[in-house]
């Protein structure tokens, strides 16, 4: 069974000949650059060449050979993608390519900093880290909803769309639906409450919400719009070729949501509703969240909404237990992660704790399909190139659906 195959039968909530397996379809189900070349190094594969395709978590790029060895199935599609390389270094030194047009600064003080063409530090990743953080809010002053409207979006939260960026997503998901098996996944379809931290700085937002919903509301609006225009333009485009389409928003942490369900019900939920329905309107293929954390109980809206998928399924969150997310919403829900904790057992755990922890994911979530198997979430600088393989050997192993 060809791999875009295997995918569309298991989202449709039936099981196909094995578990799909996805790699770096998306930018939260990936593998970091220094992870990525300790993996090839112990794979033994000499050739091909690290791209960093997200900067600010730094992702590699997978590449074909190393898709194959993980038996992967999906590919990403990416809104805008670098025409031009250089080589470059990670921070532990080993090689890796970089748009061209990436040139962080290095301060004295051993910090890296990006800045945006005004000259602004817009990120900075300290000595001796392995990402770049935010640290640019532009909106984090502004007041009222009169103000909001005369606000225009910096474009590091939305690189204008020309005709040749568009042009140039048409020949890429032409070219790989025709040339690939793989199914493809569209990134970056739509965040809307994230991108209201990043405009007014996550405290501030956070406060806006109790203090002025409807200042959050309209901003919120705005976003929104902001959207929508630009899927007037990207979805026609892409519709005919990808099988997946992508939003994000981190609602959860560790023990339970940022907020309220009553509170996200009054104010986000109606703008995720707008957007949601303007994407399944327009488009074919099925919906993609990724929400980070404990986000058991938004998981009925998401339903409602007609969210098709679930991602990063965070096992180790508080409610997050595969075996009553799949008994509670296996049947109205496609569960894309959850494969294998990323905070305990992935980083630190020994390859055949590894091996335990996938056969109970996939012994919770694979019957019936409904399942594509990813790691929680990207895998990090320092997990063992053994466990990584562990886990997908694993996969190979436990994630084959027995015929009758």
């Amino acid at each position: 069974m060809k791999s875009r195959q295997r995918v569309l039968i298991s989202l449709k909530h039936q099981e196909p000949d094995r578990i799909p397996v996805d790699l770096g379809g998306m930018l939260s189900t990936g593998i970091t650059g220094i992870a990525y070349n300790q993996l090839k190094k112990y794979l033994g594969i000499k050739n091909g060449r690290t791209r960093m395709y997200d900067l600010f978590q730094q992702l590699a790029e997978p590449e074909t050979e190393v898709l194959e060895r993980v038996g992967a199935d999906v590919l990403p599609v990416m809104i805008t993608y670098p025409k031009k390389w250089k080589k470059s270094i990670l921070p532990d030194n080993s090689n890796c390519e970089v748009p061209e047009d990436f040139n962080p600064e290095l301060l004295p003080n051993g910090d890296k900093v990006i800045k945006d063409g005004e000259g602004r530090v817009i990120a900075k990743m300290p000595k001796g880290g392995y990402y770049f953080d935010s640290v640019y809010h532009p909106w984090e002053s502004v007041k009222t909803v009169k103000d909001l409207a005369k606000a225009k979006f910096p474009s590091i939260f939305y690189p204008s769309l020309t005709e040749e960026n568009l042009q140039d997503l048409k020949r890429r998901v032409e070219h790989l639906y025709y040339t690939t098996d793989y199914a493809l996944l569209l990134n970056g379809a739509g965040n809307i409450y994230e991108i209201a931290q990043g405009l007014r700085g996550w405290d501030r937002f956070m406060i806006d919400l109790i203090e002025n919903p409807i200042f959050a509301g309209a901003l919120l609006d705005k976003v929104v719009e902001e959207n929508i225009n630009r899927l007037k333009k990207i979805l026609p485009i892409v519709n005919e070729y990808i099988q997946v389409i992508q939003v994000g928003d981190d609602l959860g942490m560790q023990d339970g949501p940022q907020l309220s369900p009553k509170l996200y019900r009054k104010v986000v939920k109606p703008r995720h509703a707008e957007l949601f329905k303007f994407i399944k309107e327009n488009c074919s293929a099925y919906l993609f969240i990724h929400t980070c954390g404990s986000v058991y109980e938004f998981i009925p809206d998401f339903i409602e909404m007609g969210v098709d998928i679930l991602n990063p399924v965070q096992v180790s969150a508080k409610n997050m237990e595969s075996e009553k997310l799949k008994e509670e919403f296996g049947k109205d829900i496609v569960f894309w992660g959850g494969g294998c904790d990323t905070q305990y057992i992935l980083p630190f755990g020994t390859p055949e704790e590894v091996r335990k922890e996938v056969r109970k994911r996939i012994e919770d979530f694979a019957p019936g399909g409904g399942f594509v198997f990813n790691q929680v979430h990207n895998i990090q600088p320092g997990v063992p190139p053994k466990n990584i393989m562990a886990m997908y050997e694993a996969v190979k192993e436990f994630g084959t659906y027995q015929k009758k």
